[in-house]
C-alpha cells in the first residue's frame, strides 16, 4: 500500500490501546508501521539491485526485528532531546514493551503489503516466495476515509466536552481507533469475498474451447465488483474484466489473448541473466519476448548499445486494458552476439543499469 495508509493505521493501533500501556507509543508504532519501506533507499544502487531488494528483508519476519529496533532507537533518541519528557508525565516509555509495539505495527505493514498483488515476502531470507491476497488496489480509498475519522472523531467529542464543562481521564479516542481497523478487516472481508467469487466465475468457463490451468483477478480502486482477470491456459493467456456483482466474465466483449513466445537460445539466456532470475521469481504471468537486432547498421550500434537482442519481461498481472501502449512494471534484459548479458534495465527501455 501507499504510505499514508500504512502511516493511518499505525496511528489507529496506537489510539486503540497501545498508548494507554506506555508513553510514545502512538509515535512508535506510527513510525513503525510504515519503516519496512526503508528498503527504497537500495534505489540508490539503481533501479535494478532496487527491484531485486523491494519489499525483502525489511517485509519479512525475521527482518522486522531489526527495523523495530532502529525505530525504537530513533524514538530514544527524539525522547533523549526533549529531555526525557514525555506527553504524560504520568506515562513514561517502557522500552522494551515499544519494541514489542513497534513490531506488532510492522506486522500490519506486511498484512497490508499482502493485500495487493504485489505481495510480499514474509519468510525472506529462508524462502523467497511470494504470497498475496490480490483483494485491495494499491490506493483504497475508503480506507482514505474510515482511517482519518478513526483518528478525527476524538477531537469533535473533545470540542464537545469542553463546551458541556466534562473532563476526559487518560489518552481519547480508543473507540474510535478501534472501530477503524474493525472497518478496515470488514472491507477486507467484503473485498475477499467479491474477489472469490470473480475468480470462481474464470475458473468455470473455456477460453477458445481450451480449459484454464489457472486463473486470477486483480482489483480496481474505484468499483469494488469490477476486476482485471487473467488465465492461463496450454497454449496461450487470456484477459478481460470481470464483474463479480453478476458474476460476469468479460461483460464488454474487449477479451484479449497472448499467445505463449516460443523458447529461443536468447530468451533462455536473458532468463538465467541476475535481472530475468529475479523477475521470474517474482511475477506470476511472465510474458518474455524477444527481438532481434542482428539486422540493425553499426552507426546504431556507435550509441553505446551493444545489445544483438532485446528480451522483455512483463507480468500480466498489471497489463491492466486501461494501461494500454505503457508496460508497468516490465524489465528488459539486452544480449550481444555471443547472448552473454549487455544491459539490464528496470522499465521498458533498453539501456545500461
Amino acid at each position: 500500500m501507499e504510505p499514508i495508509t500504512h502511516f493511518l493505521t499505525g496511528a489507529c493501533l496506537g489510539r486503540a490501546g497501545l498508548n494507554r500501556k506506555t508513553g510514545l507509543a502512538t509515535a512508535t508504532v506510527t513510525l513503525a508501521a510504515e519503516a519496512p519501506d526503508i528498503d527504497v533507499l537500495s534505489r540508490f544502487k539503481g533501479p535494478v539491485f532496487g527491484f531485486a531488494h523491494h519489499r525483502g528483508f525489511t517485509h519479512s519476519f525475521l527482518g522486522l526485528f531489526l527495523v523495530s529496533g532502529v525505530v525504537v532507537g530513533l524514538m530514544y533518541l527524539i525522547w533523549l532531546a526533549r529531555g526525557r519528557k514525555t506527553n504524560d508525565p504520568d506515562l513514561p516509555p517502557k522500552w522494551g514493551l515499544l519494541f514489542l509495539f513497534a513490531y506488532i505495527a510492522g506486522l500490519t505493514h506486511l498484512l497490508l503489503d499482502f493485500t495487493n498483488n504485489y505481495g510480499v515476502r514474509p519468510f525472506w531470507p529462508f524462502s523467497e516466495t511470494w504470497y498475496s491476497w490480490d483483494i485491495v488496489f494499491i490506493l483504497e480509498p475508503v480506507l482514505w476515509i474510515v482511517l482519518p475519522l478513526g483518528l478525527l472523531m476524538p477531537i469533535l467529542f473533545s470540542l464537545v466536552n469542553q463546551e458541556i464543562g466534562a473532563r476526559s481521564k487518560g489518552p481519547q479516542g480508543r473507540f474510535s481507533a478501534i472501530l477503524a481497523l474493525i472497518s478496515m478487516v470488514a472491507l477486507w472481508g467484503i473485498r475477499d469475498y467479491e474477489h472469490r467469487r470473480a475468480v470462481n466465475a474464470l475458473e468455470a468457463r473455456l477460453y477458445q474451447n481450451a480449459d484454464p490451468i489457472r486463473a486470477s483477478a486483480y482489483p480496481y480502486w474505484w468499483n469494488p465488483f469490477r476486476w482485471y482477470g487473467v488465465v492461463e491456459t496450454h497454449d496461450f493467456y487470456a484477459t478481460m474484466a470481470v464483474d463479480s456483482l453478476s458474476p460476469e466474465v468479460d461483460p464488454e466483449g474487449n477479451m484479449r489473448i497472448r499467445y505463449k513466445p516460443p523458447e529461443t537460445p536468447a530468451s533462455l539466456a536473458a532468463k538465467r541473466s541476475y535481472l530475468g532470475r529475479v523477475y521470474l521469481d517474482w511475477a506470476k504471468y511472465p510474458i518474455v519476448e524477444v527481438e532481434s537486432k542482428k539486422d540493425e547498421t553499426e552507426t546504431e550500434n556507435m550509441t553505446g548499445d551493444r545489445s544483438a537482442y532485446i528480451v522483455r519481461f512483463e507480468d500480466l498481472r498489471y497489463a491492466y486494458p486501461e494501461l494500454a501502449g505503457r508496460a508497468p512494471l516490465s524489465a528488459t534484459v539486452g544480449l550481444d552476439r555471443d547472448l552473454k548479458v549487455a544491459s539490464e534495465t528496470w522499465g521498458s527501455s533498453p539501456g545500461q543499469d
